[in-house]
């Protein structure tokens, strides 16, 4: 009978740990979707995976360069209307990381076009920093930029591919 409660115990105990980590990237990814929508660009850089940060040549000129993007992309008129972020998958553990996918949906205005879409991010879990880091899982599918931020990287998630539609204004 004591081993029967000692593993209902450690079920729950598990169970209650995987809700709060889902719940903890499912936070993670609205404030870093909010974020983006205030253009609180180190809070976005906070939440990026540190090796694409690195590509980019370090935090300081990431920084900068998203900056320059979004000046760039205001000057023709575009404009980040909504970012959410609707669901979070199932978490795996996969080569010592803890691994999920975000689901968003984000709405952008250009003059005469709108433009809609579902997105997803892949989640990698920051055990020290108690965090989740997000790159666009959409990256992923190009083979050399995933070598150089994710090298020998595998996954048994099933990623859904981002779907786009537009209309004119």
């Amino acid at each position: 009978m004591n081993n029967i409660k000692i593993l209902i115990i450690a079920l729950l105990i598990s169970f209650t740990t995987l809700s709060q980590t889902k719940e903890d990237a499912l936070r993670d990814a609205r404030i870093t979707s909010k974020a983006t929508l205030s253009e609180d660009f180190s809070t976005v850089l906070e939440h990026t995976l540190p090796s694409v940060t690195n590509l980019m040549g370090g935090k300081e000129k990431a920084l900068n360069m998203i900056k320059i993007s979004f000046d760039n992309m205001k000057k023709q008129g575009f404009v980040f209307e909504k970012a959410d972020v609707v669901n979070v998958s199932e978490i795996v553990n996969e080569q010592g990381q803890y691994r999920c996918y975000i689901e968003g949906l984000n709405q952008m205005k250009l003059p005469h076009m709108r433009i809609k879409s579902k997105s997803y991010l892949l989640g990698i879990y920051d055990a020290d920093g108690k965090k989740w880091w997000f790159i666009e899982a959409e990256k992923m599918k190009n083979k050399a930029i995933l070598d150089q931020i994710l090298p020998n990287f595998k996954t048994s998630l099933i990623i859904p591919k981002d779907e786009i539609t537009t209309e004119s204004l």
